[in-house]
């Protein structure tokens, strides 16, 4: 059986699973394209989130993505202006919890944008400008706990109010748009 691998721009407010649960009305990422028997999503990003994810149907090449070796990056905006002080608490690794239980991130490399990225509009605007400053970071990890990147910006002082993922290893966003899904050759 030949394998197959796909990425993905997921749109904001889109569930990364490929059926609907009954009690939802959310759209699914099985509602962009008609995936293979047996595709998963590597690296699920949550409701709030949008961004790069990538698709296979090959549990090998899914455990190796998933594995610290590869490196994962987001730009996020922030609730207000971040300082050097907070990327480098970042960068250090902070303390997030889980259920109840504390963790401590692993080292990362973190980096305030200086100009923001460029993205269209969200479907639902983040905020007005009346509500203060805002800022862009790029936060690169190489685990992924439960909203990891959030809880890390939370951590030291600046909420995350837009996560999207960038790149997943070599495999970058570019100019994908949002909901569009390519077929791609493998990930290594």
């Amino acid at each position: 059986m030949k394998h197959r691998h796909f990425i993905i721009h997921k749109p904001f407010g889109m569930i990364s699973q490929f059926v609907k649960m009954q009690r939802r009305k959310k759209p699914v990422l099985g509602d962009l394209h008609d995936f293979p028997e047996g595709t998963m999503a590597i690296g699920r990003l949550d409701v709030k989130s949008e961004g790069l994810l990538f698709l296979t149907t090959d549990g090998k090449v899914s455990h190796a993505v998933r594995s610290k070796k590869v490196e994962k990056e987001y730009y996020v905006q922030v609730d207000g202006e971040i300082t050097e002080e907070a990327i480098d608490k970042m960068k250090k690794g902070v303390e997030i919890g889980f259920d109840g239980i504390k963790y401590m991130t692993l080292p990362c490399k973190a980096f305030k944008l200086e100009e923001p990225p460029g993205f269209p509009e969200r479907t639902i605007k983040v905020r007005d400008d009346r509500h203060g400053p805002t800022s862009w970071v790029s936060v690169i990890i190489s685990e992924g706990k439960y909203r990891q990147v959030r809880k890390m910006t939370a951590a030291v002082g600046f909420p995350t109010l837009r996560l999207v993922r960038v790149r997943i290893g070599n495999i970058r966003i570019d100019q994908l748009i949002s909901g569009y899904v390519e077929e791609v050759e493998g990930f290594l």
